[in-house]
C-alpha cells in the first residue's frame, strides 16, 4: 500500500506513522517527495524520528551503529538528509531519547531545522515578490464577467506565489511548538 502525505511537523509525522502501525501496516519506505510505502504486518512495531543535521559519512555510521546496538533499524535517509527514521519491534523500550538532556537537544535541533527552512522560504518569497504584485496589473481595470473570469483564472497562480509565505507560517508554528516543549523541559 502506498500513501501520499506531506508534513511540516516531525512529531505529527511520527504520530501518523505509529497510527498506521497500530492499524497493522508497517512502513517500509519513505520518499522525500511524501510517498510512504506500507506492508501488512502482524507484529507490533514502533517508529521514532530524529533530526540530525550536518553529519559526515563517518559520523552518520557511528550514529546508526549506536541506535542499532539498542535494536533500532535505520529506515531511510541519505547522509545529507537531516530527518532520520528509526523502527523496531515494540519491547517496552520504545523511546530513542533516554533522558531530559537528549530530549532537550532534540527539540533544539527541531527548532534549528524549522528556523532555517522558514528563513529559506521567507527569502524565496521576497525574491518572488520583488518584481511584481500578486495579480496581473491589468486585472483591476477589467469589468464585468471578464474581471471575474480573469480573477478565477489567476487565483491558483496567486496561491502558488503565496506558498512560500504559507510555508513560513507553518515552519514558524513548528518552531514555536518545539520551543514550548524545550522550555517545559528546561523548567523541570
Amino acid at each position: 500500500m502506498k500513501k501520499f502525505k506531506i508534513f511540516f511537523d516531525v512529531e505529527k509525522e511520527e504520530q501518523w506513522l505509529n497510527e498506521q502501525l497500530q492499524k497493522g501496516y508497517r512502513c517500509t519506505k519513505i520518499s522525500s517527495s511524501g510517498f510512504y510505502t506500507f506492508e501488512k504486518t502482524d507484529r507490533n512495531y514502533v517508529i521514532r524520528i530524529d533530526y540530525q543535521d550536518r553529519l559526515s559519512k563517518q559520523k552518520l555510521e557511528e550514529y546508526k551503529a549506536t541506535y542499532e546496538d539498542f535494536g533500532w533499524s535505520y529506515m531511510n535517509g541519505s547522509w545529507m538528509s537531516g530527518i532520520r527514521y528509526w523502527q523496531k519491534e515494540a519491547d517496552g523500550q520504545n523511546e530513542i531519547f533516554s533522558d531530559r538532556e537528549s530530549t532537550g537537544s532534540y527539540y533544539q535541533r527541531l527548532m534549528t531545522y524549522s528556523f532555517w527552512l522558514g528563513t529559506m522560504c521567507l527569502v524565496f518569497s521576497f525574491l518572488l515578490y520583488s518584481d511584481s504584485g500578486l495579480y496581473h496589473e491589468r486585472l483591476w481595470s477589467m469589468e464585468g464577467s471578464l474581471f471575474w473570469k480573469a480573477l478565477l483564472f489567476e487565483t491558483p497562480f496567486v496561491l502558488l506565489k503565496l506558498l512560500p509565505l504559507i510555508l513560513v507560517v507553518l515552519f514558524s508554528v513548528s518552531y514555536y511548538k518545539s520551543y514550548k516543549k524545550y522550555s517545559v523541559l528546561k523548567e523541570q
